[in-house]
């Protein structure tokens, strides 16, 4: 007769590792796992893949498609006789679900294995709360998850969390909390990029338009709405952000190793500085007044923003951690990603693009065989690229396959952007090449400046977003 520990290890090994998202990194995730003879499912909550994506599918990226296929991917999809689309054009959301995730999902030896409709509620292990230790390495994990047609539990032997944070909007306010009145005013307040140009046209046109946020992702909106304006010139755009000096804000310009990318901020300072946007500096956002004119915005300080017809907050995004909440996590308390990331990606730290290549072993918490990819590794920092992902499953693949080798090889480095919130008394130019020597990755070194120099320099810029 076995023992109870046996029987753990032996079920265990016959279960699948669960991935959750099918979005470009948990496709990419199940790819890995196929190629390597993994039995595994993904669990996706919208009904097609890409749901997320779909959602900006109207915005083009800034990196070009050679640049946002997983490589592993590519070489199944063309053994399928998939015909990679031009690898210098520039793609949008919605092609990137069409042009590749679809044909991705099709291969035989994915398709059968993804579940639609299938929304994750919560992780834990079989018999183990979250305080209870002896033999929690051995229990399987419990992946409940809500479909149609009610409640399920799947078990695993691992867990790969690729679920993304786009369902997880951040709040006006700028204690993170919502502004005060936020939730009255949420018939006019759109969360992401909206097509102003095309579904949304009518609820923009002619009016005015607040767009909060410092992002990239503002800067589409702002584009977008300027490029409306022309063609409805009463509408009236103000640009609302926190930080008081918005130089830097703008980008890295000629300086960014993507083009796309720089150009987005070089757009629009030229729209700023002609008056075409007017431009609302070291604004905190804490509460929102109707009026008859429409809604105001007001600061602790007194200042008024508005009032105005329509809000667009692009105000980045957060991980959704309380499905998470009976396992065993070792988060920045300030960034909300793994505690090994956090020195390379808090942009209190530094801002840039350039982070060096990590995997397992940066991305491992103390619940053994529990991952989490993507963008959602990032938790609240910004600066997320597709490639990072790409290169964080394959090594947490390898990493669960046993093969250390793999997960700790490098296999890219990421571009800098041109600019960098750099903390005071890092080496001049550190970020033009890696982050901080303090948070050097895997494959990462200490060069001649005190900065991480990463071991294989191969340029291979990530995804982002463009007008």
């Amino acid at each position: 007769m076995r023992s109870g520990t046996e029987e753990d290890r032996s079920l265990s090994s016959r279960l699948p590792v669960v991935v959750i998202g099918a979005g470009p990194v948990g496709l990419a995730a199940a790819v890995h796992l196929a190629a390597r003879g993994q039995r595994f499912t993904v669990l996706e909550a919208g009904p097609a893949v890409g749901t997320h994506l779909d959602a900006w599918g109207h915005v083009q990226v800034f990196s070009p498609w050679r640049y946002n296929v997983d490589p592993l991917a590519r070489t199944r999809l063309q053994h399928a006789g998939w015909t990679e689309p031009d690898p210098e054009a520039l793609p949008t959301g919605a092609e990137l679900v069409t042009g590749y995730l679809q044909p991705l999902a099709k291969l035989p030896e994915l398709e059968a294995h993804i579940r639609f409709g299938a929304r994750v509620t919560a992780v834990a292990r079989t018999t183990h709360d979250k305080m209870k230790t002896g033999g929690r390495e051995r229990a399987p994990f419990e992946v409940r998850i809500r479909t149609a047609t009610g409640e399920e539990s799947l078990l695993a032997r691992a867990v790969i969390d690729a679920s993304g944070t786009y369902a997880m909007a951040n709040p006006l306010g700028s204690n993170g909390l919502a502004a005060v009145g936020e939730p009255e005013c949420r018939a006019q307040i759109f969360y992401g990029i909206p097509d102003v140009l095309g579904s949304a046209r009518e609820r923009y046109a002619g009016r005015a338009v607040a767009v909060v946020g410092s992002g990239h992702s503002a800067f589409n909106a702002l584009l977008e709405l300027a490029r409306l304006g022309e063609i409805a010139p009463a509408t009236t755009i103000t640009w609302v952000v926190r930080r008081d000096d918005v130089a830097g804000a703008y980008g890295g310009g000629v300086a960014d190793a993507l083009p796309a990318r720089g150009n987005l901020g070089a757009r629009l300072r030229t729209l700023v500085d002609a008056g075409r946007i007017r431009l609302a500096s070291g604004f905190r956002t804490h509460r929102l007044e109707r009026t008859e004119r429409g809604i105001a915005l007001r600061d602790p300080a007194g200042r008024v923003v508005g009032p105005v017809d329509e809000i667009v907050a692009v105000t980045g995004f957060r991980p959704d951690l309380a499905m998470l909440g009976e396992l065993r996590l070792d988060l920045d308390p300030a960034v909300e990603c793994p505690r090994a990331l956090a020195s390379l990606i808090d942009p209190n730290v530094h801002s840039c693009g350039t982070v060096p290549p990590h995997g397992a072993d940066e991305l491992r918490h103390p619940e053994p065989g529990f991952y989490i990819v993507g963008m959602k590794s990032y938790g609240r920092a910004p600066t997320f690229l597709m490639l990072t992902g790409y290169e964080q499953v394959r090594s947490v693949v390898a990493d669960l396959c046993g093969d250390l080798e793999a997960a700790r090889r490098v296999e890219l480095t990421l571009p800098a952007t041109g600019v960098c919130s750099a903390t005071p008394g890092v080496a001049e130019g550190c970020c033009d090449t890696a982050a901080p020597a303090a948070g050097c990755g895997t494959g990462a070194a200490e060069d001649s400046k005190g900065c991480c120099a990463p071991a294989a320099p191969t340029l291979i810029p990530g995804l982002g977003r463009k007008a």
